[in-house]
């Protein structure tokens, strides 16, 4: 997913605004995430995994169906696992 695919933004910023507070509130879920997703980065269905798996472990709750906001903040994990990976 890229920003040109979103089809609505001000709901799309809402949720992020929701999730971003939820991470300050609760800075482990930002460390939580990220091994969760450095462990199913490669798995056949990872957005699904990795959701399922965080909102299990943690207060984000990210649905089945998931939004433009929940695909683009899986996007964005994965891709920061990635950079991580690279470094190395």
């Amino acid at each position: 997913m890229n920003i040109g695919e979103i089809k609505n933004p001000e709901r799309v910023i809402n949720e992020l605004i929701g999730f971003i507070r939820k991470v300050l509130v609760e800075p482990e879920i930002c460390d939580t995430a990220k091994q969760i997703a450095r462990e199913h980065l490669n798995d056949e269905n990872a957005d699904v995994v990795i959701a399922e798996l965080l909102s299990s472990t943690t207060n984000v709750k990210i649905p089945p169906k998931h939004s433009d906001a929940d695909k683009l903040f899986l996007k964005l994990l994965k891709d920061v696992i990635k950079d991580e990976k690279a470094l190395y």
